[in-house]
């Protein structure tokens, strides 16, 4: 009876969980999920629903936890490749811009938005002081004229207001000096800008030591690279792999002659590439393959050359020059291509770090 309860619990959660889903409501549908998933465990269906909700690295989690309780779903193989592709559009995205806060001024406080004289003001009073000066460059003259008119007419009509006094105001009816602004009238200084028209100095472009680079020009020891060691079994003009774990590349030689380098992704450090010299010791055109948490059908151009360890085309990610493999060594499906038609059974595989 309270295994029948238990059944009934589950399907009920799993019901909730797919309406939350369709209705995007995910939070709920990942509530009715993980409770469906601690109930019954060994059930696929919440595991999906997990995995629909999760994160690109948390969907590779479950997905193969339901891969893991039904390695032939094909529902589970193809979340997983979903989820291969979203974890691939995460590592191509943009960094996320939050640590460009740090350089990006603060926003504006509700006082300092309603603060508006502060700012105003001092544009004000330069824009004031600007007129000022020029007002006071282009009218000196006509103020001076302004000013001395009024002056020269009072001047005129006080001295006929007073007819008892002496007929001599010689000094009264003298004032010349105030109607002949000549000097303002001048202003030749500005109009002479002679020494900024002789730019001699700016003239000398004799830069002749810098057409001597002799030393940069000789760089022949780059011309003569060392020759690589063969490994051991291997003769002057056969053909050999090798596999570069440090710098994630693959090389393809005839003898010392480098004929082609590839980038690669290898095998992470929980999962590292075994190290040694090899042969390849089986070709299949498309192989399945499979092991703890990941099972990938067709994988194409696979060449093992030590157990379950191949040199093999990926159509799961794109991230080469990074490891990302269980082990193996992941190559594009053009480059296996090729580096399949390179090698035969019994070609040597020489990998090191």
């Amino acid at each position: 009876m309270a295994q029948k309860d238990t059944e009934l619990a589950v399907q009920f959660a799993i019901k909730q969980a797919k309406q939350a889903l369709k209705s995007g409501q995910k939070r709920m549908a990942r509530r009715w999920a993980q409770q469906a998933a601690s109930l019954a465990p060994g059930r696929e269906e919440p595991w999906l629903i997990l995995a629909a909700v999760a994160s690109p690295k948390a969907s590779v989690h479950y997905l193969e936890e339901a891969l893991r309780i039904n390695p032939q779903s094909s529902r589970a193989r193809k979340g997983m490749h979903w989820a291969a592709r979203r974890l691939r559009q995460q590592a191509a995205a943009p960094a996320a811009p939050l640590k460009t806060r740090s350089i990006v001024t603060p926003l504006a406080s509700p006082d300092d938005l309603v603060r508006t004289r502060s700012v105003v003001v001092p544009w004000l009073m330069a824009t004031l002081v600007v007129l000022m000066i020029v007002g006071t460059w282009f009218g000196t003259p006509m103020l001076v004229q302004a000013f001395s008119a009024p002056r020269n007419a009072a001047l005129a009509v006080a001295a006929l207001e007073k007819p008892t006094a002496t007929f001599t105001p010689s000094p009264t009816n003298t004032p010349l000096p105030t109607s002949t602004p000549p000097p303002t009238s001048t202003p030749l200084p500005t109009s002479t800008p002679l020494p900024t028209s002789t730019p001699l100095p700016t003239e000398t472009f004799t830069p002749v030591p810098t057409e001597t680079p002799l030393p940069t020009s000789t760089p022949l020891p780059t011309n003569t690279p060392a020759p690589i060691a063969l490994p051991a079994g291997v003769g002057a003009d056969e053909h050999w792999i090798d596999v570069d774990l440090t710098n994630q590349l693959t090389r393809a030689y005839v003898g010392h002659e480098l004929v082609r380098t590839f980038v690669v992704s290898t095998g992470t450090w929980q999962t590292p590439t075994v190290t040694g010299v090899y042969r390849v010791y089986v070709k299949y055109r498309y192989a399945d393959m499979s092991g703890p948490g990941y099972y990938l059908a067709n994988v194409p151009y696979v060449m093992y050359f030590y157990q379950g360890y191949g040199i093999h085309g990926t159509y799961w990610h794109n991230n080469f020059g990074t490891p990302m493999s269980h082990g193996c060594v992941n190559m594009t499906i053009d480059d296996a291509g090729w580096m399949f038609d390179f090698a035969v059974v019994g070609t040597v595989v020489n990998v090191h770090y």
